[in-house]
């Protein structure tokens, strides 16, 4: 059993540092997902070479449109160029599928009308509950970060191997409940020292890092401080890259 893990994208919402939107491409033996899929995403797909018909599923962490935008684009991308034929199931907050149902027609208006040529399926994920998605078995927590419907941190249990993402969200005590026993700890650290609201700061993440039972801590969504601040991170913690392959 194994997960792989590609980051297709690890920036923040303004692409600091030239790093695209949050992405990552979850890989087992019997099934594939993208968890979070931003608006630059299909270009970093694109890059890497991944095959979007083989992905099952998409997990959404929440409705910004750096972890959601490219879905829009997907959608068509699946329908007009590489004639997709399998379900796919998009998993999220409630509500998301009026948000990408919105989207799709502020972007490409008319297109959430197409009568396309796979099944889409949305599926709702609350807060505090269990839900197994294309096999993949998920674990939901709410956190804090205002989007416009309840934000998630995400336990996601594929492979035999355990992720565990913090979404976007200020330091809370639940977050090393999310880590805990996880093989990859995925960590959002917009900022370094100064309190950005709604977000992690790197000195919050040092402050808990004895709590943190993961085999794994890596960070993610870094911003223009924490890019600026890398060098003083301490070096048990990994520092995500585009483009990056990991086993766990």
């Amino acid at each position: 059993m194994s997960l792989k893990i590609t980051i297709v994208g690890c920036g923040d919402a303004f692409g600091s540092g030239g790093r695209r939107n949050t992405c990552f491409h979850l890989e087992t033996e019997s099934a594939r997902y993208f968890v979070d899929f931003g608006a630059t995403a299909l270009v970093g797909v694109n890059a890497l070479g991944i095959d979007t018909n083989a992905v099952d599923a998409i997990i959404l962490s929440h409705l910004h449109g750096d972890h959601f935008g490219g879905i829009p684009f997907l959608i068509l991308h699946a329908h007009f160029v590489t004639d997709r034929k399998r379900p796919l199931v998009i998993a999220g907050p409630p509500g998301l599928e009026q948000r990408i149902r919105a989207a799709q027609e502020v972007m490409f208006p008319d297109s959430s009308h197409i009568e396309l040529c796979f099944d889409l399926v949305f599926v709702e994920l609350e807060p505090g509950s269990r839900s197994t998605v294309c096999g993949a078995d998920i674990e939901c927590f709410e956190v804090c970060h205002p989007s416009g419907a309840p934000p998630l941190a995400l336990r996601i249990q594929a492979g035999g191997r355990l992720f565990a993402f913090s979404g976007d969200t200020e330091w809370l005590d639940v977050l090393p409940t999310v880590a805990g026993g996880a093989d990859l700890f995925m960590c959002e650290c917009y900022a370094f020292d100064e309190p950005i609201p709604y977000h992690v700061r790197y000195r919050d993440l040092e402050a808990n890092l004895a709590d943190i039972g993961a085999r794994r801590i890596m960070l993610n969504h870094l911003g223009t401080e924490s890019l600026a601040r890398m060098a003083d991170i301490d070096p048990s913690i990994e520092i995500a890259e585009d483009g990056m392959v990991i086993d766990v």
